[in-house]
């Protein structure tokens, strides 16, 4: 009977697609518009593709650090994101992050489902308020990656005991009831955040901040793994060191490509992004070297991230030195908030998505508001660094709370922790039947 229901289903998602197909067929014109600057359109192509490298990138990142009970199946919580939230964006997430605002002027925290349903209206010409150089429809597909590494990056927080079903509900909750009214909130026009002049210029806030949350949200709910006071061993140092290079890499595209065009405040914000990254890293290194632990290309690696991180809300809007001191000090409390997290042990955070990208986040976001070019604090201006104050305590509860509802509703409708069985063979094995070089054996 179970096997029947499943081809049932099987047929049933052909059905509906096939449907989809028939009343869509097509999401506008695509024909050339006088608008499009080439060369804007060139370079948001290209960052496009570099911030989906970020996704895989981060899968190998991620899977490098866990047990190697549990790699494919952490690399796979990455690499499943990209299917799920890219049709989730077509069907109705980029309406709910970037359609007409529900609300009054000034004040909208989400969008209209039904503007861009199944992409309606996404087309080739330009958009005078969302992309007024470039096709919408690029827009909308730069917009998705961002949408796609958000869920990716919460993975951290739970891995090694989380039911791989549950999760992929959980995604499709996560991205739209917390990212897509953050993204509307922060960067549509009519955003309630946007206008009050919070600045974010490439997710600091809708990305990374959204993601801690949701990441402590995660570990808190679904509590410790059964091994968790055991010292484990990361699975593969190397997969660190090529997720970590892949970020960078791909980075350029997430930071630099929020400036939407080929222009100065791209080449500020790739200058920004590299210079913070590169003092993030030594100063995690530094910063070990000086409490007596070994240089590490775990520490390397982390560093750079949390660099990446705490750049990105600010990498248009403050200068070179801005970028080294907001990397260096992220980088250095993160580097004690992951400290503090592995002695004291009462959140098992498994991969320290919080004290990285929440904490990172965090930072950066604050410091925006104190370096920004005519509008930071250091410019004698306090209505910017209020409002992000402001917008920090709306997040963290929207953020926080939300998640903690999600993961309570998608564990009434799939359980989402594992069973203990399941934990201690791995997670490859009990819900891929996958192994990486691993057997397990009977005590």
């Amino acid at each position: 009977m179970k096997r029947k229901g499943n081809w049932l289903l099987i047929l049933g998602l052909i059905v509906v697609s096939a449907l989809l197909g028939i009343i869509f067929p097509g999401s506008g014109n695509f024909l050339e518009d006088p608008n499009i600057n080439t060369g804007d359109t060139a370079w948001m192509l290209a960052a496009t593709a570099l911030v989906l490298l970020m996704t895989p990138g981060l899968g190998f990142f991620y899977g490098g650090m866990i047990h190697n009970r549990h790699i494919i199946s952490t690399i796979l919580q990455s690499f499943i994101a990209m299917g799920i939230v890219s049709v989730l964006w077509i069907v109705v997430g980029f309406s709910v992050a970037f359609g007409d605002s529900i609300g009054g002027e000034g004040t909208g925290i989400f969008g209209n489902p039904a503007t861009f349903f199944m992409f309606q209206g996404v087309h080739g010409h330009t958009d005078p308020d969302l992309s007024p150089t470039i096709p919408l429809a690029l827009f909308a597909m730069f917009q998705l990656k961002f949408a796609i590494i958000t869920p990716a990056l919460i993975t951290g927080s739970f891995a090694g005991r989380v039911r791989f079903r549950a999760y992929m509900f959980f995604i499709c909750l996560f991205t739209l009831f917390i990212y897509a009214p953050l993204a509307h909130m922060t960067w549509h026009p009519n955003g309630l955040f946007r206008n009050w002049g919070v600045l974010d210029f490439a997710g600091g806030t809708v990305v990374h901040m959204s993601a801690g949350f949701a990441a402590l949200a995660g570990a808190i709910f679904l509590g410790k793994r059964k091994d968790y006071t055991k010292q484990i061993q990361p699975a593969n140092i190397s997969f660190v060191l090529l997720g970590a290079g892949l970020l960078w890499f791909g980075w350029f595209g997430f930071n630099a490509g929020s400036a939407l065009g080929a222009n100065g405040a791209a080449t500020l914000a790739l200058l920004n992004t590299n210079t913070a990254s590169a003092a993030a890293m030594l100063a995690y290194i530094f910063f070990d070297a000086a409490k007596g632990r070994k240089p590490s290309a775990m520490g390397a690696s982390i560093g750079l991230v949390v660099g990446l991180v705490a750049i990105t809300p600010a990498a248009g809007f403050v200068n070179v030195g801005s970028s080294i001191f907001i990397g260096v000090v992220a980088s250095i409390i993160s580097n004690i908030a992951i400290n503090y997290f592995g002695r004291k042990g009462n959140i098992d955070d498994t991969l320290d998505v919080f004290p990285a990208h929440g904490l990172g986040g965090i930072t950066g976001m604050i410091l925006t508001s104190v370096f920004a070019k005519d509008v930071g604090l250091i410019f004698g201006e306090t209505r910017t660094f209020l409002f992000h104050m402001l917008a920090l305590v709306i997040v963290t509860l929207f953020a926080l709370g939300g998640s903690f509802l999600l993961y309570w509703l998608t564990n009434k409708v799939i359980g989402m922790r594992v069973s203990p069985k399941s934990e201690k063979i791995g997670l490859d094995l009990s819900q891929h039947d996958e192994s990486y070089g691993f057997e397990y054996k009977k005590e």
